[in-house]
């Protein structure tokens, strides 16, 4: 039996399919309000709670920061959540990303436990969840989205409630997954013993690298190997 007992994977880019859908909504979102945002500079707060992205952008592109106020922010983060939960529902190009579902299938034969976590609110997320089929069918455990806790990425707190809903103690029990910095960070952040990044959704091996891990890798089933051999 291995040492670890829970695996958190990241959903869009990591686990769900990604093809610059979440980049397009927060692109089209900010446009929406007279903000012009390229796809690099969405991708560099991908992964982060959205509020969180849409401040940080603004930030960077409105210059009265007095127009920068949570309700103004709530605006547009309401505009990408209508976007993206169509999206989800209707997108005929929705699923998994490739050998997502036998990777999970892999580490529950070995008895460890599947959590998700996401930079998603949860409408947006039961949407992903209910669509997929993974909670109901048991091929995962537990999801957690980023306004369930205090703050999202990169801090630990939504690896920390997937411990307690696990009943697992110890970070030193869980692994990482995810294909941004901001997932790299929450794993450094919750001290899990794996922080693995996958190099196959929004930012290249090169650009993890720079930020703390333990492995990089190119295909999901590489995690099974990687929790099972320490």
């Amino acid at each position: 039996m291995s040492k670890i007992k829970l695996v958190v994977f990241d959903m869009a880019g990591t686990t769900v399919k990604d093809n610059d859908d979440v980049h397009n909504a927060l692109i089209s979102a900010m446009k929406q309000f007279g903000y012009p945002v390229s796809r690099g500079e969405a991708n560099d707060v991908m992964g982060y709670p959205k509020p969180d992205a849409i401040r940080s952008l603004l930030e960077n592109v409105e210059p009265d920061h007095d127009i920068i106020s949570t309700g103004y922010i709530n605006k547009i983060h309401k505009v990408f959540v209508e976007e993206m939960i169509h999206f989800y529902k209707t997108s005929p190009e929705f699923g998994g990303t490739p050998n997502a579902e036998e990777t999970f299938s892999k580490l529950k034969e070995k008895g460890i436990m599947i959590g998700l976590d996401t930079g998603f609110s949860k409408d947006i997320t039961d949407v992903i969840v209910e669509r997929l089929g993974w909670l109901k069918e048991g091929k995962i455990d537990f999801v957690v989205a980023s306004d369930e806790v205090k703050a999202g990425r990169p801090h630990p707190y939504m690896i920390q409630e997937l411990m307690r809903k696990a009943g697992v103690e110890s970070s030193d029990q869980v692994a990482k997954v995810g294909d941004t910095v901001a997932d790299l960070q929450e794993g450094t952040n919750a001290k899990t013993k794996f922080v693995i990044g996958i190099a196959s959704g929004a930012y290249t091996r090169a650009e993890l690298e720079v930020s703390p891990h333990t492995q990089i890798i190119g295909n999901l089933l590489e995690v099974v190997e990687i929790v099972s051999s320490k």
